[in-house]
This record gives structure tokens, sequence and C-alpha cells, in this order.
């Protein structure tokens, strides 16, 4: 569910799509990507960029390579060039145009135009803001491992957390708990987090990340993740008031805790401000959208991604989290 509307998908959401994503991203003044011809090498795939097109003295090459290697590394069929880093009007702003395809030359190829701030931290693309840099998810995933303390399933270490922020009424979280459940089987050393964050639009969601949180504190992790599926499960009864009462407490019933002891528990000062806290988290991590999971800090929508893909993007970001210890 997407929390705040939005003229052009994020630059995060482009990982797990198809390249014709490129085409909602802010292209006015950038070409028109070539066709590129079947090749494994991208210098043979797209004609050769033109050395007048680099006129900023950052971010370099090899800094975008480095970036877009972290960001599409996962999926080895995709190629892509650096066509441009251009000075804007603006000192320090960089304008970076990058084409890409893929090796089998088969599907259109894509343009893709952002800018980069001076500090080089930080990218703009359509209307919004990303990490950027060779590790652009550092300084999320220490802020997750600081301040994701929601239930957790799997490892006690955080080497590999994976941090899912949902919304109990929103349905593609209710459709994404499949693939959560597959991947506590898959990656059983990770440690997965399940962070609140109930979207403004649904009055039911607030307080049920509230019921979850007293849930967690009586009954443990197990407890929260029992009642969470059957909240989840029964969604629809969410929709209204009286609804909402008797789906949070049948769940509650069903892993053995009093309702009664929940619902007065859910409305104390502690827990409201840990389900604020939670959404605090969300908003610092510029996660705009419910459900998305936090890689070691990397931000993936899950929102119509196949199991697959994710598991290949969590499969990637362990190797190249390794390699940079």
């Amino acid at each position: 569910m997407i929390r705040l509307s939005a003229r052009f998908a994020s630059f995060a959401m482009l990982a797990a799509f198809s390249l014709s994503a490129f085409q909602l991203s802010a292209q006015e003044q950038a070409p028109s990507a070539p066709e590129p011809a079947a090749s494994t090498n991208p210098e043979a795939a797209f004609p050769k960029p033109d050395p007048a097109n680099f006129t900023a003295s950052g971010p370099t090459k090899e800094v975008v390579n480095g970036f877009l290697k972290a960001f599409w590394g996962y999926d080895d069929t995709r190629i892509w060039q650096v066509e441009a880093i251009l000075k804007t009007p603006i000192e320090g702003i960089s304008k970076v145009i990058i084409y890409a395809g893929d090796k089998s030359g088969k599907q259109k190829a894509g343009v893709l135009s952002v800018f980069v701030t001076a500090d080089g931290k930080h990218m703009i693309t359509g209307d919004d803001i990303q990490p950027f840099g060779e590790h652009p998810w550092a300084e999320a995933r220490v802020l997750a491992q600081q301040r994701a303390d929601g239930p957790y399933r799997g490892s006690a270490t955080k080497d590999l957390e994976l941090v899912e922020f949902a919304d109990f009424q929103c349905p593609h979280c209710k459709e994404a708990q499949a693939n959560m459940d597959k991947l506590a089987v898959d990656f059983p050393k990770a440690r997965i987090v399940f962070q609140n964050y109930p979207l403004p639009q649904h009055n039911a969601a607030a307080g049920a990340a509230a019921y979850g949180l007293c849930v967690a504190k009586e009954g443990g992790s197990d407890a929260f993740f029992l009642f969470a599926s059957t909240v989840f499960e029964g969604q629809d009864g969410l929709n209204t008031a009286d609804g909402a009462t008797l789906t949070l407490n049948s769940a509650v019933t069903k892993v053995g805790l009093d309702p009664a002891k929940i619902a007065t528990c859910s409305t104390t000062p502690a827990i409201i401000a840990a389900v604020q806290a939670s959404v605090k988290l969300a908003q610092d991590l510029n996660i705009n959208q419910t459900p998305t999971l936090l890689i070691n800090g990397r931000p993936l929508p899950l929102g119509g991604v196949p199991y697959e893909t994710i598991k290949q993007i969590i499969q990637y970001q362990i190797k190249i989290d390794a390699a940079t210890k």
C-alpha cells in the first residue's frame, strides 16, 4: 500500500521490476536509449559514450558503476552503461544519465536520469530522494540495527537482518506473509523482524499494531507471529470498529492470552509511544510503502515481487556485505 502519493516510481522499486519502469523516471532532458546489441559486455552493447558528456567533477564513473553494481548486480542478465555525468547550474549537483538493457538485446532499453547531491551520498529521481554511493545502504543498516525493535524470529544476531515494515490492514501485507514464512525457512540464520508501520488511512491499523506489541510483551515472539497470522487471515474484519474488536480479541484468544488484559495494555502510553517510534523509524529510513523489506538496510518493496527475486536479492546482499567486512 502506498503511504504517500507519487508521480514517479522510487528508485528503490526499480530493482524488483522490469526495465520498462525506467519510463516512469524523470528524463525530460535525457536522450533516448539506443537498442542494445546482444552482448555480455556493456561497452559492446551500447555506443561508446562521448567524453564531452562527462563535465562534472563528481561522482566519478567508478562510483556510479559501484552503485549500480550494488543495486543491480543480483541480476546477471542486466547490463548498463554510464552515458553522462554532467554539471548543472547548481553548484555540486550533477546529472547522471544511464543506459540499461539485458544481455540478450531482446528487451527494450531504458534510460535513467538522476541528480546526485554535492555530498555524493544521495540522488534525486523523480520526486524521491534515495541513498547513493558504492555502499548506499550502510547508514540505513546501522539505523535499523539500532532501532528496529519489533518482534522477531530466527537469529538473535544481526549479521543478516530482514526488517518487514507492515500494516495489519494493508492487503499487500497480507499477501506478503506467505513469502515471509518462506524466508524464515530458507534463511534460518536471518533475524526477521516485524516492524509496525500503520498507515493513517487505515482506522484499525494503529490499534492492531498496539495489540500485537502487547501480545509480544505478554507471550513472546512466537505468540506474536501466531497473532499476526490470525489477524491477517481475518483482515476484512478490521474494516469496521466492531469487527476490528472481534478480530483482534479472537486472535488474542487463539494465542492463549486474555483479550481484556491485552486491550488495556494496548492503550497505555508506553505501547502507543512504541508504535509511534516504529512509524518514525520507517519515516527516517524514507520508507513510503507497505510492505517493504529492509535487507541489511537495503529497501525492497514487496508488492508483486516474485519470491525467487526476493530470495535472489537477499543472497546477493549477503555476498556484497561479506565482501565489505
